[in-house]
């Protein structure tokens, strides 16, 4: 029932809010006059064409080939279209992020219910229709753009890794590289969170079977004593062997269930774990692996991780990125992030390990301040085109002025510490570990502040925190409804005009 609550949801603000927006900009803008015209040209059975300003991959279009093939039938015997080529209209395309949208909800839902099994119903509702509102999936929806298809894919093969479908998962993965190339660092991630999940319930069963034959054990010394002094003489012996019996037995079955060891212990582990299952973790993963491979090769031909404007996406280290990403996904969870109990619990981790703490706060303070200053990029796009939000962000608070940018610092490392601190309640240390590795592979690479690029990790990091308040999730709600409000009316509302270029500008993410 709660698959089909949160599908009709997204439905009823999804038709009309795309019915007003395909009124009011009916032609493509931003980045869609790129698309869209490709993707007609795809449509008329043209696939040599490409458009060197494209920088991804073909992978939406051929979605809505499929999408518009599924339609065009209807469309005919309505004559609403004489051709398939007439099918492949703005609106039509666009549209294909909307049932994309309603098809990533209920992805969200099940991979809730997956990882917290214990939660009804109406809560995992709740939580699919606010993640559901994360304004930039929210916004892009009703554009032509590959953030919703990204985003939808990545999820569906993460999805599949927790259900242990290993191949489909992979094959998904093959199309979420297709959409957006970027997508092959959270296929590395996904693969390694299958590698977590594989051998922690390895080492689930090897516990469960030992605890059964001990257990059988003692079932079978109660049944052969005969009479007191048997008992007796087990009970001594018992006493006598009793240490060596726990020093051989406790490091098999006490210690996985009640498992609290060190980053280092846990990569120990999967270490020996994989080895002594190393054909079956090759035969589920290698699928995955081919992904990967077939990626390298992909990059050797291209000569670039991008397809077109090289010139404008080459690599940079960005790790200022990094930063933003924390901030940024601080703010969209600011009913758990600034809340009272938050503050009070890093307080007393603090006090807890003092020198530890003031250690770690230096570090991370020091890291932060090298990124700010020597690896913190202006891209032109950035600086010239006022469109986008990023655009006042960069010059009214990051580089307000030369002070700003490093009062920031603070903000940046307290963001940090609390993704880490909430993910690593409720999963492995070496879990957490990957996330940063995988979120920074993703980011710092690119020299443009997008806010669009942090949307899958900002899932990853939502779905693992754990955030039981329904309240918390209405406050969420409601700051997502007025974001999305905000932003939708000035696109809509709001147009300006340059004097060099005609036709209204929008504002826009």
């Amino acid at each position: 029932m709660g698959r089909i609550a949160v599908a009709s949801i997204v439905i009823l603000w999804l038709i009309p809010i795309s019915i007003l927006v395909n009124t009011i900009v009916p032609a493509p803008y931003m980045d869609e006059i790129f698309h869209v015209p490709q993707a007609q040209q795809y449509c008329r059975g043209n696939f040599r064409s490409w458009d060197p300003m494209i920088t991804t991959p073909p992978g939406l279009y051929f979605l809505s080939l499929a999408y518009v093939a599924s339609l065009f039938p209807g469309l005919f015997c309505m004559q609403a279209v004489s051709s398939f080529s007439d099918s492949c209209s703005t609106s039509i395309l666009r549209l294909t992020n909307g049932v994309l949208a309603v098809i990533c909800s209920v992805l969200i839902y099940e991979i809730i219910i997956h990882l917290r099994p214990s939660l009804d119903d109406k809560k995992a509702t709740l939580r699919a229709v606010v993640l559901s509102l994360y304004p930039l999936h929210w916004f892009f929806t009703y554009l032509y753009y590959t953030d919703v298809a990204s985003l939808t894919a990545v999820l569906a093969m993460y999805l599949l890794i927790l259900k242990k479908k290993y191949l489909f998962s992979s094959l998904i993965g093959a199309l979420s590289v297709v959409i957006r190339q970027t997508n092959i660092i959270w296929v590395l991630f996904v693969a390694c969170s299958g590698v977590i999940e594989f051998t922690q319930s390895r080492r689930k069963d090897r516990a469960e079977v030992d605890g059964i034959s001990s257990s059988k054990e003692k079932e079978d010394l109660s049944a052969n004593l005969k009479d007191v002094s048997i008992v007796s003489n087990l009970r001594k012996r018992r006493v006598n062997n009793g240490a060596k019996s726990r020093n051989k037995i406790t490091p098999q079955s006490s210690v996985p269930m009640t498992y609290t060891s060190g980053l280092l212990d846990e990569i120990h582990d999967i270490i020996i774990i994989s080895w002594n299952h190393f054909w079956e973790l090759f035969v589920s993963f290698s699928p995955s692996f081919m992904v990967f491979v077939a990626f390298v090769a992909f990059i050797r031909w291209n000569g670039s991780i991008v397809l077109g404007a090289k010139d404008a996406h080459t690599v940079s280290p960005h790790f200022a990125q990094l930063l933003y990403y924390g901030v940024v996904s601080a703010l969209f969870m600011v009913p758990v992030h600034f809340s009272l109990d938050q503050a009070a619990l890093l307080f007393r981790q603090f006090c807890k390990k003092k020198l530890l703490s003031v250690f770690q706060w230096f570090m991370a303070l020091a890291l932060g301040f090298l990124s700010v200053e020597f690896f913190s990029i202006a891209h032109p796009y950035l600086l010239a085109d006022n469109r986008h939000y990023t655009f006042y962000l960069w010059r009214k608070v990051i580089n307000y002025n030369r002070s700003t940018k490093y009062l920031m610092i603070p903000l940046y490392v307290y963001s940090w510490f609390f993704i880490v601190g909430n993910l690593a309640k409720n999963q492995k240390k070496l879990w957490v570990l990957v996330y940063f590795f995988a979120c920074a592979a993703s980011l710092v690479p690119a020299p443009l502040i997008e806010l669009r690029y942090y949307t899958i990790p900002f899932y990853f990091l939502i779905l693992h925190t754990d955030i039981p308040e329904s309240k918390s999730w209405f406050f969420m709600g409601f700051l997502h409804i007025s974001i999305n409000c905000f932003t939708m009316y000035m696109f809509l509302f709001r147009p300006f005009y340059w004097k060099h270029e005609a036709g209204a500008q929008r504002f826009i993410w």
